[in-house]
């Protein structure tokens, strides 16, 4: 059997943890971080043509408003053709985003499912991605599927899914969803072994995620309104802006999938990553015989287990090991890769010194 699938593709991160390279201008997602192409093109070549038994459409992308050109730019130098492109005038988080997916899918094949992906993951084994894809597809003609990944270490940054009783061959209702836990709570959930990382990708019939909207159905009924009142331009959808500033923001998880008794997870291992920080962009790429992941034109002396990009001038650096210095523009930061988090309170501090 064909399932014939729709990508949504949400573009709208502003990636502040990826300073000076990620700006509101380009953020991350429109840069190559993990992989040849763009994110954005690594995301959307994913998901385009056949594989076995899954047949992908043109994607829609859900994006910033400021974006579009860039947009449109970037996928045309892969050959992608987006079926929408969905322009927020406002930020207002993944429920809001699902609820327009899952519109504007119905306009275009009402028989779909919708794949709903963030633009700014790595996923390495894009087959094994297709397979437990294809392995989900049944179930999400009746439920709302997530993409669990088999956890390889104890991480804080994720929340995490307890799974419960099977549905099918590795797909399984959902028992319970848990905040980001302490690093003693996250061994715990290695250890037990039932528990997966909130992947934040979900899979579904468009009228079944629309009616399980109605525990937040204010959500739903302010994004379609917006929707019904967009400009339409080609494949640009330009949310109405009044209508769309009055959608309550709330991430997809606590809107719906938490309320939800018709939610499962598929618990997978693809070479997952959220590409969140310097320290996970070192963590994915490929290492010279020292450990430096080196970008640009960088020399290196006696230096160990460093992250160091350039684009532009020449990068180099002695006797140091496990730094992030990523040089951009006239901008450069420097500090070690256990403290990659506080590039958003250096931005911050930037900013507060420009006024």
């Amino acid at each position: 059997m064909t399932y014939r699938i729709i990508p949504a593709i949400m573009s709208g991160g502003a990636g502040t943890r990826l300073w000076p390279a990620s700006t509101p201008d380009k953020p991350k997602q429109f840069h190559a971080l993990g992989g040849a192409g763009t994110m954005i093109q690594e995301t959307a070549a994913r998901v385009r043509g056949n594989a076995g038994d899954l047949a992908f459409g043109d994607p829609i992308i859900l994006a910033n408003a400021a974006h579009a050109d860039l947009i449109e730019a970037q996928l045309a130098e892969i050959g992608v053709t987006p079926a929408a492109i969905v322009l927020e005038p406002v930020g207002r988080n993944t429920a809001a985003l699902g609820a327009l997916a899952a519109g504007i899918a119905r306009e275009i094949d009402p028989e779909a499912l919708v794949l709903l992906l963030a633009a700014d993951h790595v996923i390495a084994d894009v087959a094994g991605f297709h397979s437990v894809v294809a392995r989900a597809a049944p179930i999400a003609r009746e439920r709302i599927v997530t993409f669990g990944i088999t956890p390889s270490r104890p991480e804080i940054g994720y929340g995490y899914i307890k799974r419960g009783d099977g549905l099918t061959d590795g797909v399984y209702a959902i028992d319970a969803f848990k905040e980001k836990p302490n690093l003693e709570t996250a061994q715990a959930y290695v250890d037990d072994g039932g528990y997966s990382w909130n992947s934040g990708m979900f899979f579904f019939a468009p009228d079944v995620l629309l009616r399980e909207f109605e525990a937040s159905a204010d959500i739903r009924d302010a994004a379609l309104a917006s929707l019904q009142r967009a400009a339409r331009a080609g494949a640009r959808i330009a949310l109405d802006a009044d209508a769309f500033a009055a959608v309550r923001s709330s991430p997809l998880d606590m809107a719906v999938m938490e309320k939800t008794s018709f939610g499962a997870v598929a618990p997978a291992d693809f070479g997952w990553a959220d590409v969140g920080a310097w320290d996970e962009i070192w963590r994915l790429a490929d290492k010279d015989d020292a450990g430096n992941a080196t970008a640009g034109d960088v020399i290196t002396l006696d230096a160990n287990n460093n992250l160091l990009r350039t684009n532009g001038v020449t990068l180099a650096v002695a006797g140091v090991e496990d730094l992030v210095v990523v040089a951009e523009g006239d901008i450069v930061v420097i500090l070690p890769r256990a403290r990659a988090q506080d590039v958003k309170k250096l931005l911050e501090l930037a900013k507060a010194r420009r006024g």
